[in-house]
């Protein structure tokens, strides 16, 4: 059954607005959009996805319709990535009609993250002191890590939403933690600054990004693999940055 091709393309740039700007891959959001109008029309489709913004072209029988949306905010919750993918294969089934299918994308949109602040704020506490014994700290320095990186995280959080400027957070938040890891190791709190420091940052370190950057050249989506590459080494310069500004100060 044929679908209006005006609501075939808000479904698609729906579903690949969620994915994109929820940690999805470039060619898992292209692949998902071009899933579902081939489920819904019988004429072509194309699609191009940058990390920025996508660009959908439907076209059948004598219709064709062109339509560009930009992703401004970007962040990482995979369960509304798996979600949408769960919403494609159902509709490629067959499972799913389309008003159905943008019901389900919508809620999907309004759902708040998966795992409340304070349990976030937990695990970060508790990676940073895990991550300083991994790196060859003792169970004296773990704890320091453990305050700097519970109170980092929080304070990446807040910066996030209320400044616009981007990798500002990155740089005030590793200057603080710096700052925290700096004073304890002073007040005899922990031994191994470097250390402390190193586990502290871990919760900051784009690991999604890199990650994305890496499957987007190996699927030969260049532009997108080396953009997020781009980012993601400018957010560990940041990071870097905030660290090298408090150790000329404490060394």
């Amino acid at each position: 059954m044929k679908e209006d091709i005006s609501k075939v393309m808000e479904v698609c740039l729906l579903a690949g607005k969620l994915m994109l700007a929820n940690g999805g891959e470039t060619y898992r959001v292209e692949d998902t959009m071009l899933r579902i109008a081939q489920s819904f029309l019988e004429g072509e489709a194309s699609s191009y996805v940058t990390p920025t913004g996508i660009f959908l072209t439907l076209q059948e029988e004598n219709q064709q319709k062109t339509k560009f949306i930009r992703i401004h905010l970007r962040s990482i919750d995979l369960n509304k990535v798996v979600l949408v993918n769960d919403i494609s294969r159902k509709i490629s089934d067959g499972l799913m009609t389309i008003d159905e299918a943008y019901e389900k994308l919508r809620e999907i949109e309004q759902l708040n993250p998966l795992y409340p602040m304070w349990l976030k704020t937990l695990a970060a506490a508790i990676s940073s002191g895990l991550f300083v014994l991994m790196f060859g700290g003792d169970w004296k320095d773990s704890f320091p890590a453990i305050i700097a990186g519970g109170i980092g995280f929080i304070i990446f959080v807040l910066l996030h939403d209320i400044a616009k400027v981007k990798f500002f957070a990155e740089i005030v938040t590793a200057f603080l933690i710096g700052l925290i890891v700096s004073v304890s190791t002073k007040m005899g709190f922990g031994t191994n600054l470097d250390k402390i420091i190193i586990g502290s940052i871990m919760p900051l370190v784009p690991g999604v990004l890199i990650t994305n950057a890496v499957r987007d050249l190996m699927a030969g989506d260049l532009v997108s693999g080396l953009a997020r590459g781009a980012e993601a080494l400018l957010t560990a310069l940041a990071i870097g940055t905030g660290i090298a500004v408090i150790l000329v100060f404490f060394r």
